[in-house]
């Protein structure tokens, strides 16, 4: 599709909308907004805008729509997918101005945001409330709410707790013929037509633009306590993950982290640990609740299970610092392997059973492909985040032969119940590989849902369809 290039009076509208303050035609603008953390992918915009209210971005929608332009929401550019990236040119529209906790209901145990408030900041607020909004993706201190909805983020917590469309009640939208809409109710229960909220969530920014969420909250767990468990083999220690469950217990957070994700984080952040040298991989457990007699318990009960699979010695932090280091471990691998080589980053996830069986045949097909990779992820819900690593690997193999290695690892993930994206979306770096996972007409329907919204394909346009 071809899209109408921004000309001077296209500038001048969009200053009549949201004044000459928030309009952006720089350079150093453009390339800031061109890139976003996949990769070393950029696509820089022709001009940045940064509405304040929906009924801005209806306008500037509307504009749009009538023109043919390109328009790309996006927020704090986090997303490892390429889901914000103007790959169009167009308009990147930022919805950092939306940064309000407009009102948290204690009584019902909501509160209602723009999708420009910080994960962590609106994390931090409910809690001195005593209230728990509980996804907290790695990148928690800096991502927006709206792109956690955008590409329904989940994190350590989404183990107990779930993702993110667990905890959304309702949307304010702007569709992009311009027309602003609210697609739920402020209800624990709606069978009220078809579910649009959680249509919206996980679209990527392709069926509308989100002003305005209502959350739902829970009471918040006044006590947790982490382990380290580590592992000789890196099989064995997912082979343990299910059987945790199958004892009865459902920690908080289960995560896996191997060797070489551990050393590389250990030169990369001032986090001091002692690992021994036949230590393959860990588990990072938590469990929380508000008895600390009880977490102790399942604790005993998940040192027996672990000790079934031949685990090292446990570490039990005896301190919040320790526990914080131990998470800082864990939350800083992404950044510690993208200092460390050119990477690329594949998000998996299998029933957690087949979780071993993922992680042999990835080591395998490294062999077979010549790519040495680095695993780590959410081993509780069966999520393995693989970061291939380019190391000695040729340029012309690392352009060409690595794409059909990447295929073996999603048909791979596909034989064992799994499919190509747990957390991170589709965006632009995954949509070719969408034909593995979905059959042709799970592709027609979800392509007829975005032309019914967006007919003239302007919002987000070359995200997860062709």
């Amino acid at each position: 599709m071809e899209y109408k290039k921004i000309n001077i009076d296209d500038v001048s509208v969009l200053k009549e909308i949201v004044g000459d303050t928030f309009i952006f035609t720089d350079q150093q603008k453009l390339t800031e907004y061109s890139h976003d953390e996949t990769e070393d992918l950029y696509f820089p915009p022709e001009v940045v805008v940064k509405p304040r209210t929906a009924e801005q971005i209806a306008d500037i929608v509307s504009y749009c729509n009538k023109q043919k332009i390109a328009l790309t929401p996006c927020g704090a550019r986090t997303g490892l997918s390429g889901g914000s990236l103007p790959i169009f040119g167009g308009i990147a529209l930022s919805m950092e101005r939306f940064n309000t906790i407009i009102a948290i209901d204690e009584r019902n145990l909501q509160a209602t945001v723009e999708p420009g408030v910080i994960n962590q900041k609106f994390r931090d607020t409910v809690e001195k409330r005593g209230l728990f909004y509980p996804p907290d993706p790695a990148s928690k201190g800096s991502c927006f709410l709206g792109g956690n909805l955008a590409e329904n983020a989940g994190g350590p917590k989404a183990l107990k707790y779930g993702v993110t469309k667990d905890y959304v009640l309702n949307l304010e939208v702007v569709l992009p013929t311009g027309e602003i809409i609210w697609t739920g109710a402020n209800v624990l229960k709606n069978a009220t037509g078809y579910n649009l909220s959680q249509l919206m969530i996980g679209s990527e920014g392709t069926l509308g633009i989100i002003t305005k969420i209502v959350f739902k909250l829970i009471p918040l767990p006044t006590k947790d306590l982490t382990m380290l468990v580590p592992f000789s083999e890196a099989e064995k220690a997912c082979e343990a993950v299910s059987a945790i469950f199958r004892a009865g217990i459902t920690p908080s957070a289960l995560e896996f982290i191997e060797r070489d994700a551990i050393n590389w984080t250990l030169k990369y952040t001032d986090i001091e640990i002692q690992i021994a040298d036949n230590v393959q991989a860990h588990l990072l457990v938590e469990v929380d609740g508000n008895d600390m007699d009880l977490l102790y318990k399942d604790c005993e009960q998940i040192a027996e299970v672990m000790q079934q699979y031949e685990c090292g010695e446990i570490l039990l932090a005896d301190s919040q610092n320790q526990k914080n280091q131990l998470w800082k471990l864990r939350r800083v691998v992404g950044e510690a392997v993208k200092a460390n080589s050119i990477y690329k980053e594949e998000d998996t996830v299998v029933p957690r059973a087949e979780l071993a069986k993922l992680l042999k045949g990835v080591k395998g097909i490294g062999k077979e492909y010549g790519f040495q990779s680095v695993c780590y992820g959410h081993a509780g819900d069966g999520n393995l985040h693989i970061n291939i690593i380019k190391g000695d690997m040729p340029d012309e193999d690392w352009k060409n032969k690595l794409t059909n290695g990447i295929k073996a690892i999603f048909e791979l993930t596909k034989s064992l119940g799994g499919t190509i994206s747990g957390e991170h979306g589709i965006g632009l770096v995954q949509k070719e590989y969408m034909n593995i996972v979905l059959s042709e007409k799970n592709i027609e329907i979800q392509k007829g849902i975005k032309k019914l919204f967006d007919p003239n394909g302007i919002l987000n346009p070359g995200k997860i369809f062709n």
